[in-house]
């Protein structure tokens, strides 16, 4: 009989969005065995009660795998949008003449309702309006009682509630809504395990939900979607406020700067998470050919391939997963892209560049004098006994090429941790005593198959009593 080689963890993790393509469960099942590793929720779209029901099938789905992912909310955020069509998509065909009109009554092609009233007052004659993540572009002409005329000059299909963008205009909305906040609330009801913020701008924006959650005595990751200039150009403070990461939000990014700019600003903002070891997503049509085709194109593999050599901790996937028409097909493909570019990623140069080097605080300095152990010593792994997973990710964000194993007695922080490039989460009774502590890391090495006996592995953790941080290191060899 012949034993299947089993593929070692994938380092790159992979978010998919959930909608009516994936979430019934035995699609979720599917999708979670092909190797996602968190699940989106885009609260833009669907009401409460189907994503509580998507919360509950993916921990049910989870469970039935074997394997606990993450699930992220996803906030509307300030973004103009669309209101309903019959039938839910209509054309909007190049050349003809349209209406935006301020109810939301219900659309056709020639009259497409924006819930917005401010509308005739904002947008000047000449003002350029996209809409679709800018797959359809429109030109205000004019205006009359019931709102604005404009000329589609790049047409396409237009579904409910999608987005609008208008670039250099201020549409006046406020950076963090009530209905905004009803969501964080549903997020800490659900328990869920980390929560996007939408068109930051700046790092106040962040203000109102983190006080929110203060509030509710949740300690839930905030991760700041880069979607507008203002926020690139203030990328070091955004970071530096948002405790969960950054998403590159590659779509609405894409309309607010010239397209050449984008992959420019891609790597300007890996970089700055990576500066301050901070998680962060890529986003937005990397497979976007796979919403329809059970192939991608080429150039979308090197795209998705490009963001890991630049040194994303994670690839997303959006309209694919969503309402593609392959969303277990679409998974399988980022999971072959990440784990054909990982083994030739610049670790080495990661190691010695990639977070700050100035000032470094005990836990940066031990973390990183582990990682150079591995590769000096020929170490198989690093282990970490982490309660919450900030060691784990202070570790990960020094790129080492040997496995990660973050154990830890939460299912929190085994869910959290699913974002963070290269760590493998390990749930693991918890142990108090320090002797006992390294003897159990050597252990889960085994029986993970990330070390074998009389091999050597580095073990780092956070010693609470020091009130250090990251304060322990010790190579340890395997009995």
């Amino acid at each position: 009989m012949v034993q299947m080689e089993i593929q070692p963890p994938r380092k790159t993790k992979i978010v998919a969005t959930v909608g009516p393509s994936s979430w019934d469960p035995p699609i979720l099942r599917e999708m979670i065995e092909a190797g996602v590793d968190v699940m989106r929720l885009n609260f833009s779209h669907s009401d409460e009660a189907q994503h509580a029901k998507t919360v509950r099938d993916i921990r049910e789905a989870s469970k039935a795998v074997g394997r606990e992912i993450g699930i992220l909310g996803d906030l509307p955020g300030p973004k103009l949008r669309v209101g309903a069509f019959p039938g839910g998509v209509v054309e909007i065909n190049f050349g003809a003449e349209v209406k935006l009109v301020v109810d939301d009554d219900g659309g056709t092609a020639d009259r497409i309702p924006v819930p917005w009233p401010a509308m005739p007052e904002v947008l000047k004659d000449g003002a350029i309006v996209y809409l679709a993540d800018g797959s359809i572009r429109l030109r205000v002409t004019g205006r009359d009682h019931e709102g604005l005329t404009a000329e589609v000059e790049v047409g396409g299909p237009l579904s409910s509630n999608k987005g609008m963008n208008l670039p250099g205009v201020d549409a006046g909305l406020a950076a963090v809504s009530e209905v905004d906040l009803g969501w964080v609330d549903f997020s800490v009801r659900n328990e869920l395990d980390l929560l996007a913020v939408s068109f930051v701008r700046r790092a106040s924006d962040l203000t109102p939900v983190m006080d929110r959650l203060k509030e509710l005595g949740s300690d839930l990751p905030v991760i700041a979607k880069i979607e507008k200039p203002q926020a690139a150009d203030a990328i070091e403070s955004v970071v530096a406020a948002a405790n969960g990461g950054i998403m590159i939000a590659r779509g609405d990014l894409g309309i607010e700067v010239p397209l050449s700019r984008v992959p420019v600003l891609q790597k300007h903002l890996i970089r700055a998470a990576g500066h301050e070891s901070k998680p962060v997503i890529t986003a937005t049509q990397m497979l976007a050919s796979m919403v329809h085709a059970k192939r991608p194109t080429r150039a979308e593999v090197t795209d998705v391939a490009t963001a890991i050599y630049d040194g994303t901790d994670a690839v997303m996937l959006s309209e694919e997963t969503a309402v593609g028409d392959h969303p277990v097909e679409a998974v399988k493909v980022m999971d072959q892209i990440a784990r054909a570019t990982e083994p030739d990623l610049p670790y080495w140069e990661w190691l010695l560049n990639r977070t700050s080097q100035e000032e470094m605080d005990v836990s940066a300095s031990v973390t990183q004098s582990a990682v150079v152990a591995a590769y000096r010593l020929d170490l198989k792994s690093i282990v970490v006994p982490t309660a919450t997973g900030r060691t784990a990710v202070v570790v990960a964000a020094h790129r080492p090429k040997v496995p990660v194993l973050a154990v830890t007695h939460t299912l929190k922080a085994v869910r959290r941790l699913r974002l963070v490039f290269g760590v493998e989460p390990v749930l693991y009774d918890q142990v108090t005593e320090i002797r006992d502590l390294l003897y159990t890391c050597a252990d889960v090495a085994v029986a993970e198959g990330a070390a074998q006996s009389g091999e050597l592995i580095a073990i780092v953790a956070g010693l609470t009593d020091q009130r250090l941080g990251t304060n322990l290191f010790e190579v340890h060899r395997v009995p």
